[in-house]
């Protein structure tokens, strides 16, 4: 075996390890997403006990407490063996990085603050905005440690569907904000120019999530998708959406509106958490998969050096998630300061701001990601052309495409792009 063997032979290995890791992390990921839900689905029942002044939803909060407890169980349960690493355990450790293992003690740090927290709600010596800004910590936290685990792929198929869950998550998580703020609005009677505006900005940025989410969702789970949004429910939340940013009082007649939205909104998040489940199992599929096409390749020594013409690099992921300067939140927080009444409508608003904020960076920072998937699609396209129109091989068509790429010194997404643009045109003409 020579040096180039041997090389390549190493980053095989080197590669089962991080694609291993990423799958141990997975199911770490399923466990944090049903935690996160049931989290979700407290925060927003605290939001209507404490909006109420201890007089509504104290049955379902508690209820909400036994699901979130039996999830928090299950959770702690694997996250003490990250504590405790074995040797095996020690590898993934030293994949995973301290970042992302600073993120588990934070996530470890905010369960044991958990009781204290809900018996201070229980004796409502917290205000309803302290107690949302303590679950929106834990939930970030609990967010933070898939997108910092996230940042170890590097596999193209892997990478599409990091991309899929995290839009969809993050679109998850404001439909969750959307709930809490609405069950505020919806339990107190009213909802003032601020809260509007904040709904407002929450349905907008939820569409965007999912509208990424579809762009690249596997055509099974885009049906899912558009099987949940043509559900009645939908209709129902529409109609007290409309309700709720019309910038006019709610009308009399409505019978315990808070409880009203905060049922509808939860059946949509649960109907949401069932395709959460579904791509949380794709990932760790393709995880599965590729360690054992790694494996294969591992043994396939004619193969290993002809990888090296034909290796197409993807951007890894880079889902990290940092809160903002200190500065940077106090103005996220002006901008609505002045609109608001109460020391509960301000600290809300700041607080969602300050949440979309870190959302928003992240998805910033997976835009490279997003170009990278969209010229593989095209560059896909244009070597099926040429496949076709051409009688070729695949391998065939990416050596034509790349070749004229480096005859012409054009990067090879144009190179494939004027093919399909030629296709289209002779195609055209003879229509």
């Amino acid at each position: 075996m020579n040096a180039i063997d041997r090389l390549l032979r190493a980053a095989k290995i080197s590669e089962i390890e991080q694609l291993t890791g990423l799958a141990e992390t997975a199911a770490v990921v399923g466990d944090i997403t049903r935690f996160v839900h049931a989290l979700q689905r407290e925060r927003g029942a605290s939001s209507i006990y404490l909006g109420s002044g201890g007089l509504r939803f104290t049955r379902q909060r508690h209820q909400r407490i036994a699901d979130s407890l039996q999830a928090e169980t299950t959770l702690r349960q694997r996250l003490e063996e990250w504590a405790t690493p074995n040797e095996a355990d020690r590898i993934s450790h030293r994949l995973a990085g301290a970042r992302l293992l600073t993120r588990v003690a934070a996530v470890w740090h905010g369960l044991d603050a958990l009781p204290g927290i809900r018996l201070d709600i229980d004796a409502q010596r917290l205000t309803a905005d302290d107690a949302v800004r303590l679950f929106n910590r834990l939930i970030s936290n609990l967010l933070s440690v898939i997108f910092e685990a996230a940042d170890t792929a590097s596999d193209a198929e892997i990478t599409r569907v990091l991309v899929c869950l995290f839009h969809f998550i993050q679109g998850k998580e404001l439909a969750g904000q959307e709930r809490a703020c609405g069950a505020f609005g919806f339990t107190s009677g009213a909802f003032d120019e601020a809260h509007c505006h904040t709904m407002r900005q929450l349905i907008d940025a939820q569409h965007r999530c999912f509208e990424t989410f579809a762009e690249f969702a596997s055509a099974d789970l885009i049906s899912c998708w558009r099987h949940e949004l043509d559900q009645p429910i939908h209709a129902a939340i529409v109609r007290l959406r409309e309700l709720a940013t019309l910038d006019a009082p709610l009308p009399d007649d409505l019978d315990a509106p808070g409880e009203q939205w905060y049922a509808i909104a939860t059946q949509r998040i649960d109907a949401m958490k069932g395709i959460e489940d579904r791509l949380v199992e794709e990932l760790q599929h393709n995880c599965r998969e590729r360690i054992a096409q790694t494996e294969r390749d591992i043994e396939d020594a004619s193969d290993r050096q002809g990888a090296l013409n034909g290796e197409q690099w993807v951007t890894p992921v880079n889902l990290l998630m940092s809160a903002p300067e200190a500065d940077q939140a106090s103005n996220l927080g002006a901008l609505t300061a002045n609109a608001m009444d109460s020391r509960f409508s301000r600290s809300l608003i700041e607080l969602v701001q300050l949440q979309n904020a870190r959302l928003q960076q992240i998805s910033d920072e997976l835009e490279s990601t997003r170009r990278t998937l969209r010229d593989r699609k095209r560059i896909d396209r244009a070597k099926g052309l040429l496949m076709t129109h051409r009688q070729l091989s695949e391998d065939e068509a990416y050596r034509l495409l790349r070749k004229t790429a480096m005859d012409q010194s054009k990067p090879l997404i144009e190179v494939a792009q004027n093919v399909i643009d030629l296709v289209e045109m002779l195609s055209s003409k003879h229509l």
